[in-house]
């Protein structure tokens, strides 16, 4: 993965937009020798974001599990409890 400082990133912008559109490929833009950001295919985020959701939705239903162990009322049984 090629690095690439920002002030070279933009002279050739255009070019490293295609590079990542039609050979896939990702660029490292860098501040004074340091890595702040990435300029990589649309794909690639959309697999990542997917990841993601699915990281958030494995802890979600671990999360609910433990409290169902432990007894937790969900809020829908609660406001049922209330006369709600």
């Amino acid at each position: 993965m090629p690095n690439i400082s920002i002030a070279d990133a933009r002279k050739d912008l255009a070019e490293i937009i295609n590079r990542s559109t039609y050979n896939k490929e990702r660029t490292v833009l860098t501040k004074r020798g340091k890595q702040v950001a990435v300029i990589m295919p649309l794909e690639d985020l959309k697999l990542l974001e997917t990841l993601e959701d699915k990281i958030d939705l494995q802890t979600a239903l671990k999360t609910l599990q433990e409290a169902e162990e432990e007894g937790v009322l969900a809020w829908e049984d609660v406001k049922i409890e209330l006369g709600l």
